[in-house]
């Protein structure tokens, strides 16, 4: 009788050892499987030409299940907000009707108020500075945080976005070089503005000749010579 019930303790030992075994493998496949998408997303993004749409395919699909979903799903999601609004930044700083604001053309076609352009200008601005906002908050720990934090999951799943994937976040933070050229575009934005303030208030004081502006008093002149020369 004791031999039996030994025999069936044995069998049961077996089998929950053979479940847990099935659960770690399973969980190391899954985790690998993680780690494995969000490489190649990186690799992606760091290409020296950037598919766009590979790469939107990526942040929209899940490819792991249970926690590890959850994980991978917040962690797209903050990729693909900064993503997102990278690429509004992007736009903004290779958009080139902002270098051919102060031509001859466009003062043709929107002087002598410049209703347009100021409009442009505005709307530009507070884009571009919402924009700058956001990227320097999306290169804090908090902020990255954030997206998984409220999952009520276990601290190991945490810990894992934290260390294997947010990482220490200070070298990404200390590289102003995305803030330094935001922000030459909004001091070319703020001449450019000065420029047309001067123009439409004194509208009758300065004239277009073939590719040439002529003002009809030197003290314009200068102020707009030193408007265009600070740029």
């Amino acid at each position: 009788m004791k031999k039996k019930i030994l025999i069936v303790l044995l069998i049961i030992i077996i089998i929950a050892l053979i479940g847990v075994g099935y659960f770690v493998f399973t969980d190391m496949q899954q985790e690998k499987k993680l780690k494995t998408e969000l490489t190649e997303l990186s690799e992606l993004s760091n290409a020296q030409n950037i598919d766009i749409d590979e790469i939107n395919n990526r942040l929209d699909r899940i490819v792991t299940k249970g926690d590890y979903a959850i994980v991978e799903e917040a962690f797209k999601t903050y990729l693909r907000e900064n993503f997102d609004n990278s690429i509004k930044i992007a736009n903004i700083l290779n958009d080139e009707k902002i270098t051919t604001l102060l031509t001859v053309e466009n003062y043709k076609e929107d002087g002598k108020d410049f209703n347009k352009s100021k409009e442009y200008i505005t709307n530009t601005r507070t884009t571009l500075e919402d924009c700058k906002n956001k990227y320097i908050e999306f290169l804090t720990e908090e902020k990255a945080m954030s997206y998984i934090n409220d999952k009520g999951l276990d601290s190991y799943y945490t810990d894992l976005y934290k260390d294997e994937f947010v990482g220490d976040m200070s070298s990404a933070s200390q590289d102003t070089t995305v803030q330094d050229s935001i922000d030459e575009i909004i001091k070319l934005l703020n001449t450019s503005e000065k420029v047309f303030n001067l123009l439409s208030e004194n509208q009758n004081s300065w004239e277009l000749d073939g590719e040439n502006i002529v003002f009809d008093n030197e003290n314009l002149s200068n102020q707009y010579d030193e408007l265009i020369n600070s740029l």
